[in-house]
């Protein structure tokens, strides 16, 4: 899924560097930049000391960190932030950002939820697919639908929530391809149908570079080992190539027996069109 929040910080606003102790004082700080930031580092560096769980929990319900148009850049850092740590003491705070009127701090509280991993949270996701796909149309002038429907179904698929199946089947059909292709990786995450594989392996070969990628991305999470020459002839960047083909060789050596001392034919495969592309 490609993601991009408006953030309106400057890069001279960023420290070159911080400590661990700087980062969480910034965070309970004034400056706004220098907040908004070690929310990020603090994320970015994994720092899982309690003192930054507390501080990036607390930094969720954060009210002067404010856009001109109403957004909350601090709390989506948080949020982005609390699911790179993986500490489920943020679930219930990340839970409640689900309702909140910053359409980017409920995408990335959804997108930690799913990081997280814990199926408690299925139920309030699932209630954002409410209305199904007639709720889920553009809005003119906006650049985003009403949630965070992508992110959603991307959540969904990652905590094998099967319950969700009939509520995410009919954004196959979405009219934006982004949440098509969301719904084709957490049916193949849901039920293996190799049928919503094929669909992403498809899109490689769309007209758009932009959407090329998504599925690039969509195919590594997934792990379709089918995908894989699909995958080393993209026209796309072999650096994304080469992330995706990562995710396929990953999962493939994951489902190998532990006791297995050699790696199949499919992942030496894979290894093989990775070297290519180098």
């Amino acid at each position: 899924m490609l993601n991009s929040s408006p953030d309106n910080y400057a890069e001279s606003d960023i420290p070159e560097s911080l400590t661990i102790e700087q980062a969480i004082a910034n965070l309970k700080g004034q400056d706004q930049g220098q907040r908004y930031y070690a929310a990020w580092w603090l994320g970015k560096f994994r720092i899982r000391e309690t003192a930054a769980i507390e501080a990036l929990i607390t930094a969720l319900k954060d009210e002067d960190n404010r856009t001109e148009s109403g957004g909350y850049p601090l709390r989506r850092n948080a949020a982005k932030a609390l699911g790179k740590l993986g500490d489920l003491k943020a679930l219930p705070a990340l839970i409640e950002c689900l309702h909140c009127s910053d359409f980017y701090v409920r995408e990335s509280a959804v997108q930690s939820l799913g990081m997280l991993g814990d199926r408690s949270c299925i139920p309030q996701l699932i209630k954002l697919l409410e209305g199904g796909l007639a709720a889920a149309q553009p809005i003119p002038g906006c650049p985003h639908l009403g949630q965070p429907y992508n992110a959603t179904i991307e959540a969904l698929g990652i905590l094998g929530a099967t319950e969700a199946i009939t509520l995410i089947e009919p954004f196959l059909e979405h009219p934006l391809e982004l949440e098509q292709y969301a719904a084709a990786r957490a049916m193949y995450q849901l039920t293996k149908n190799p049928i919503y594989g094929e669909r992403l392996v498809k899109a490689l070969a769309g007209e758009k570079l932009q959407l090329r990628r998504a599925a690039l991305a969509d195919l590594g999470a997934i792990g379709y080992l089918p995908a894989a020459t699909a995958i080393s002839e993209t026209l796309a960047e072999n650096s994304l190539k080469l992330i995706s083909l990562k995710g396929l060789l990953e999962y493939e050596v994951k489902t190998q027996p532990l006791e297995s001392k050699s790696l199949s034919d499919a992942a030496i495969d894979v290894m093989s069109l990775m070297d290519s592309l180098l």
